[in-house]
């Protein structure tokens, strides 16, 4: 397939994370800030148990409820488990420009695109749905169904084995760089996503650009 520009496309699989790319992160530490607040919670207290249990929630060894009983409700609380979820999940919000640059780019192109992030199943699951990125995703990667979580190379190497396309052929997009350098370890190209205008530029770069089509009258 040729692009727009006339010449030959080599990327044919797009490789994205999800928070900070498509939707805003999950759980970061400014929603914990938050629930510590809402919640009157002790916010170091909270930090301090997530950072020694997320890890293991993200990998799939964990449920979200397990993950609040130690975290969370460790002790008793005069809110309930589901109260605190729906908080959490309330948390996502999408970037709709990077998202339309995304189905454009899989419309334009015919692109196989995957995600490749760390979330927690059920987290994961919400925003999957609620933010419909079934509809241009092919197949997700994510570290609570493989059980393998980013800077873990073998992650990207499972994605490329469901992908079965040639790493030259790949490219990821990703916020931050670590992660973006550990794919390039690999041989796959990368994107240290900032902002949507500095990314489309790249992605028309590296030979996806995307010509805006004119408003019907």
């Amino acid at each position: 397939m040729q692009n727009q520009l006339g010449g030959e496309q080599s990327i044919k699989t797009l490789f994205l994370d999800i928070g900070g790319v498509l939707l805003t992160n999950g759980w970061d530490q400014k929603s914990r800030k938050l629930a510590a607040k809402t919640f009157g919670l002790d916010l170091i207290e909270l930090q301090e148990r997530h950072h020694l249990t997320f890890d293991t929630y993200e990998a799939g060894k964990l449920t979200m409820n397990e993950y609040l009983s130690r975290v969370v409700f460790y002790e008793p609380r005069p809110f309930t488990m589901s109260t605190f979820r729906e908080f959490m999940f309330a948390q996502s919000r999408p970037y709709p420009d990077m998202i339309a640059l995304i189905r454009q780019l899989k419309e334009t192109y015919r692109l196989k695109i995957a995600v490749v992030s760390n979330e927690g199943r059920e987290l994961n699951a919400h925003r999957i749905q609620m933010f419909c990125l079934n509809e241009f995703v092919d197949f997700f990667i994510s570290s609570s169904f493989v059980h393998l979580r980013k800077l873990d190379a073998d992650i990207f190497r499972v994605a490329l084995d469901i992908a079965q396309v040639p790493v030259g052929q790949v490219l990821y997009i990703d916020d931050r760089p670590m992660f973006v350098s550990v794919a390039d370890s690999l041989g796959i190209r990368g994107i240290c996503h900032v902002d949507y205008p500095s990314t489309r530029a790249k992605l028309g770069a590296l030979g996806l650009p995307l010509v805006v089509e004119p408003r019907n009258s």
